[in-house]
């Protein structure tokens, strides 16, 4: 496990960096945006695209994530989901 005060070089290594549960929670934050019927979003048929096209071509979510980060700070931003903003600053950070 890695301290929290030693950061990651991830030129060096992604070991003790989970970026592919990151990136899964970032799609599961995208998801749930997309599924909130109070707050439509604009970006619902674009990532619906996006993803589909991102499953059929076999692309793991960390692939999906880094492809996407302007377009997913944008839906986070809409939708005020901070701590799903911090994720992704730190998954473009450490992972992409």
């Amino acid at each position: 496990m890695q301290c929290p005060t030693e950061k990651t070089d991830r030129y060096i290594s992604f070991d003790g960096i989970a970026c592919d549960e990151h990136a899964r929670r970032i799609v599961l934050s995208i998801r749930d945006c997309l599924g909130d019927l109070a707050r439509p979003s604009p970006w619902q048929a674009y990532f619906e695209t996006k993803l589909s096209e991102s499953e059929r071509r076999g692309h793991d979510d960390l692939y999906f994530v880094g492809s996407q980060v302007n377009t997913i700070r944008e839906l986070f931003e809409q939708h005020g989901r901070e701590e799903a903003l911090d994720l992704l600053e730190r998954v473009e950070e450490e992972c992409c």
